[in-house]
C-alpha cells in the first residue's frame, strides 16, 4: 500500500548527494517534495503541516556523522518524525480490570468490523491464553449475527447468541451477564455500522457504552478510505472515548495516507492493523517498525514475528537435525518449506518487510499469482510417488508426463518445479557445511516464481 510514499521519498533523498550537511538552503526542496508525497498518500494536511515543521527544526544544521550521505541524515531526522507522528511506540490492549475485559467494536459498515473482531479474538486466545467470547449486536444487517457465529467458530472461541428482533442493548448486558457467570476473560461486542455517520447510529452505541462500560473501545477504520477515514474517525472520537484504532486492509492498493494521519488527528494510538483475510492477519501497530517500511529500511522485527507464529518449531528441529546428519534435502522437504513460507503470510508478505533493495525481489512475482504458484507446486510433489520425491532423479521423461497429468499442468512446470528443486538443494547442502554467504546468494532460486 505505501509503495509508491516509498519511492517517492527514496528519490528525494537521492536529491542531497554531495552536500556537506544540512541547511536551510539544501533540506527546502527536499521538504517541497516530501510535502508532496505525503498529500499524494492522502495524509491529512494538518499531519502534513505538524511533520515538515518538526522535521524543518531538526534537520537544519544536523551535522553529516562519518560515511553518513546528508540524504541518509534526513531519513534519519524524517524517520523519527514520522515515529513521532504515529505514536511513538506500541499500545497494547489495557485488560487490567476484573474479568471480563468489555472490548467494544466501532465503526462504519464494510470497514471489516466482524472479521477483525474475530482476528483479535484469535489473536487474544492463542497469544494471552485468554477465554474469550464474542456477541453481535448489529441487528440491522442481514445476516451479521450468523457471519459472527462462523467468524467465531473458525477463531475458536466462545459465541454469545441472539436475535435480529432483540434490543441492541439488552444483547449486550445478556452477554455481560453471561460472560461473568461462565468465567470468560475477555468479551468482545461486535456493534452496527452504517454505510455513513448518522445521529441514529452514534446515539445507538453511546448507549451501548454507558451500558456495558467497556475498558477498551476500539475503532475499526477502513485504511483505504483516504481523507474520508480520517473525517469518519474524527466523528466517532468527538462521539465515543475511544481508546485505540485498528486500521484494515492496510494491504490493498490504496495510498495508504490514514496509517500516517489517523492518530495525529483524532490523539488516539493504532494498537492494531488487519493485513488480508486470514483469521491470522492481524499484526500489533508500532510506529517505529512502520516508519522504517515507509522509507524503505524494511521491518525485520516484524517478519521474525511471523516466522515465529508460522514455523512449527518441532518440525524446524527435526528439520535441521536431517541436514546436519547429511540424509539431504528431497522433494518432501521441499515443499514443507514451501507451505511453511505460505503460512507465514506468503513470499509477498515477507518481502514487503525486507529493506527496499532486498524487496525488488517480489515484484518478479506475477500480481495475485503467489497463492496460485505455491498451489501448483504442492499439486505436483503430491502426484509422485514416495520414491520419486525421495529420489528425483528417477524422474525420466514418461514419469514427468504422469505427474504432469496427475497435477494438470505442462510438462514444462514439472521441469521448473525440478530446476528450482535443484537450487534449493544445493543451497542446503552448502547451509549444511556452513556455508551461509553462499546461500543468501542464491536465496532467489528457493522463491518460487522468482527466476
Amino acid at each position: 500500500m505505501l509503495d509508491n510514499l516509498t519511492q517517492r521519498l527514496a528519490r528525494v533523498m537521492k536529491t542531497l548527494r554531495g552536500e556537506a550537511r544540512l541547511t536551510e538552503d539544501n533540506i527546502a526542496a527536499a521538504l517541497r517534495e516530501v510535502r508532496l508525497a505525503l498529500l499524494e498518500a492522502d495524509v491529512a494536511l494538518p499531519a502534513v503541516k505538524a511533520l515538515i515543521a518538526a522535521v524543518r527544526e531538526k534537520a537544519v544544521g544536523e551535522e553529516v556523522i562519518g560515511s553518513l550521505s546528508p540524504g541518509q541524515a534526513l531519513i534519519g531526522v524524517v524517520h523519527r518524525e514520522l515515529t513521532q507522528l504515529m505514536g511513538a511506540a506500541h499500545q497494547g490492549l489495557n485488560l487490567a480490570t476484573q474479568p471480563p475485559a468489555i472490548i467494544l467494536m466501532a465503526g462504519l459498515q464494510g470497514a471489516g468490523k466482524t472479521t477483525t473482531v474475530g482476528k483479535l479474538a484469535k489473536l487474544l486466545r492463542e497469544t494471552q491464553k485468554k477465554k474469550v467470547l464474542v456477541v453481535s449486536c448489529d441487528v440491522y444487517r442481514p445476516a451479521a449475527i450468523e457471519q459472527l457465529k462462523t467468524v467465531a467458530e473458525q477463531a475458536g472461541v466462545d459465541f454469545f447468541p441472539s436475535l435480529p428482533t432483540d434490543q441492541p442493548v439488552d444483547i449486550a448486558r445478556n452477554a455481560v451477564d453471561w460472560a461473568k457467570r461462565h468465567y470468560h476473560d475477555v468479551l468482545l461486542v461486535d456493534t452496527a455500522g452504517r454505510l455513513s455517520i448518522d445521529a441514529a447510529m452514534m446515539a445507538e452505541i453511546a448507549e451501548l457504552h454507558a451500558a456495558i462500560d467497556p475498558i477498551e473501545t476500539l475503532f475499526i477504520v477502513d485504511a483505504m478510505l483516504g481523507q474520508d477515514a480520517i473525517n469518519t474517525a474524527k466523528a466517532f472520537s468527538e462521539a465515543l472515548p475511544l481508546t485505540g484504532i485498528i486500521l484494515t486492509k492496510l494491504d490493498g492498493d490504496a495510498r495508504g495516507g490514514a496509517a500516517l494521519s489517523v492518530r495525529h488527528v483524532t490523539g488516539r494510538p493504532i494498537k492494531y492493523v488487519g493485513v488480508g483475510e486470514k483469521l491470522s492477519g492481524l499484526e500489533a501497530f508500532h510506529p517505529e517498525r512502520m516508519a522504517s517500511r515507509i522509507l524503505g529500511m524494511g521491518d525485520v522485527l516484524s517478519l521474525i514475528e511471523d516466522a515465529k507464529k508460522g514455523i512449527d518449531e518441532q518440525q524446524a528441529v527435526e528439520f535441521a537435525k536431517k541436514l546436519k546428519s547429511g540424509k539431504g534435502f528431497d522433494l518432501t522437504d521441499f515443499k514443507e518449506q514451501i507451505g511453511q513460507m505460505r503460512k507465514m503470510g506468503g513470499i509477498s508478505s515477507m518481502m514487503d518487510k525486507l529493506p527496499a533493495q532486498f524487496a525488488q525481489a517480489a515484484s518478479q512475482m506475477p500480481a495475485g499469482g503467489e497463492e496460485k504458484t505455491i498451489g501448483r507446486i504442492e499439486g505436483i510433489v503430491n502426484s509422485m510417488t514416495p520414491a520419486e520425491r525421495s529420489k528425483p532423479e528417477l524422474l525420466k521423461a514418461s514419469r514427468k508426463r504422469r505427474i504432469a497429468s496427475g497435477a494438470g499442468v505442462q510438462v514444462q512446470e514439472v521441469n521448473r518445479l525440478l530446476k528450482q528443486f535443484e537450487q534449493t538443494q544445493k543451497m542446503m547442502k552448502q547451509f549444511s557445511k556452513g556455508g551461509m554467504s553462499k546461500l543468501m546468494r542464491g536465496m532467489k532460486g528457493m522463491l518460487p516464481g522468482m527466476r
